[in-house]
């Protein structure tokens, strides 16, 4: 019986562990990370830009890398009230993992750590008249994603000096759900 219930323990110790996915950090596989995703927090220096009708509140519905390892990037994003698509385009730096875009100013996008099966972590700095923003997001492959992992990216902003009232968790807002998959970029401000 001693046996049996030992060979039950270490069975559920070693499937735990099979469950154990690899955080990446860096040389990161764009195909992995193409597909689609859900915005899930925010944060920035500058609070106004990720509150409601904030310039840099965004929602990312896909991301796709293309032929010439430019990523095509699918948001949403409220106008007038309104949710409406944007698609800037990333450009690959020469280093990897860090892209540039035009959207509300120049921006440098880098990806900080993911898990390509569960979330993304990036975090951009904003240069807009001549001011620069710092801009993280998380992104789940599910519309929300674990506290352990939320946790995580509050780390990451504070070590990048983001204020923990900085940091906002979006998974109760509208975050344009509605149009995702849509060919229809405009659409009513319901989620």
């Amino acid at each position: 019986m001693k046996l049996l219930l030992l060979c039950l323990g270490l069975t559920l110790v070693c499937a735990q562990e099979g469950g154990h996915h690899e955080v990446v950090t860096s040389n990161f596989d764009m195909s992995k990370v193409s597909g689609e995703w859900y915005t899930v927090m925010l944060a920035s220096d500058v609070k106004e830009s990720i509150e409601e009708n904030g310039n840099l509140r965004i929602y990312v519905e896909s991301i796709q890398e293309l032929p010439n390892s430019s990523l095509f990037l699918k948001y949403h994003t409220k106008e007038n009230g309104k949710c409406v698509e944007i698609n800037p385009i990333g450009i690959p730096t020469k280093r990897n993992g860090i892209y540039s875009s035009i959207y509300d100013g120049f921006n440098l996008l880098h990806i900080v750590e993911a898990v390509y099966s569960e979330y993304l972590i990036y975090y951009s700095l904003n240069f807009k008249n001549n001011k620069v923003t710092q801009f993280m997001e998380l992104y789940g492959r599910k519309p929300d994603l674990s506290p352990t992992i939320k946790k995580r990216f509050e780390e990451i902003g504070r070590e990048q000096g983001i204020p923990k009232e900085n940091i906002l968790d979006v998974t109760n807002g509208n975050r344009c759900l509605h149009l995702r998959g849509s060919n229809d970029a405009q659409g009513s401000s319901a989620e």
